[in-house]
């Protein structure tokens, strides 16, 4: 009850003095702050990013995808071994999200970074021709400065919820109509901490230019929050419709939230000391 009153009465007094007053400003920017402090923190009283670094947890990883990508989405055949891996994972960093209270994993991603000249983006291999901002093509880079955000995928035991069933959910995508604005902002969705994971592993790395190839809805879903990828080309025909995307540290920074910049700088301090 205090805290509920204490609201009121913030509301209250903000109306009163106006946004152009000082004081306004004040209580507007520590409105602000306690909901960026609320987003993170309670994001991170659930949930951990976790480095696979080892075979075990690489194995755990491929376990999440084969649940999503060969049994759920059929994007891949079903394997005997019950894992889902390919070439471009032996030039890939790969992250998950571990369940604090039950130690389960709730969600996997990796970034292809090729080093060798040999080395392409999944993007480069299949949809290349895709491309048709001539600018931000990756070839235009050194193969160290780029990377590709890929096989984001989200276990169903982690959306037990009717409204996180729908088509879609198991790559990230957000059901709009069914969250408030609010929600939108406080939810600690498990994909955005993904593609968190995702870029506080490229900002550590030092890479420069991101890439992943996505359905427009996705990207539209990861813009509620913020998270603005530039299409760089049409529409096209693989695993469903979709279409390349591409994302830099400026991007990234100029876009987002204050409330989503704390649970990105969070999720980055977590992953450097990893």
């Amino acid at each position: 009850m205090p805290n509920l009153r204490n609201a009121k009465l913030l509301n209250t007094i903000t109306k009163l003095v106006g946004k152009n007053n000082k004081i306004g400003k004040l209580l507007s920017g520590y409105e602000k702050l306690k909901e960026a402090n609320y987003i993170s923190s309670h994001f991170s009283s659930y949930l951990v990013p976790v480095i696979a670094s080892s075979d075990a947890l690489r194995n755990e990883v491929f376990k999440i995808r084969h649940g999503v990508y060969c049994e759920e989405l059929g994007f891949e055949p079903v394997k005997e071994s019950g894992l889902e891996l390919d070439d471009f994972d032996a030039f890939s960093f790969h992250c998950l999200i571990k369940h604090c209270r039950s130690s389960a994993y709730a969600g996997t991603v990796r970034i292809v970074r090729p080093t060798e000249a040999n080395q392409q983006l999944p993007i480069e291999k299949y949809c290349l021709n895709s491309i048709t901002d001539k600018d931000l093509n990756p070839s235009n880079f050194d193969r160290k400065d780029i990377c590709e955000v890929s096989r984001l995928a989200v276990p169903k035991e982690f959306r037990r919820r009717q409204m996180d069933n729908h088509k879609g959910a198991g790559v990230g995508i957000i059901n709009r109509a069914t969250y408030s604005e609010t929600e939108l902002r406080c939810f600690p969705f498990i994909a955005v901490g993904l593609y968190f994971a995702a870029a506080a592993l490229a900002l550590e790395n030092e890479i420069k230019h991101a890439y992943v190839m996505m359905e427009p809805r996705l990207a539209r879903s990861m813009g509620f929050v913020g998270i603005k990828f530039k299409q760089i080309g049409p529409v096209v025909d693989y695993h469903g419709k979709r279409a390349p995307y591409y994302i830099n540290q400026d991007l990234l920074h100029t876009k987002l939230s204050p409330s989503f910049l704390k649970m990105l700088k969070d999720i980055r301090e977590n992953i450097a000391s990893q």
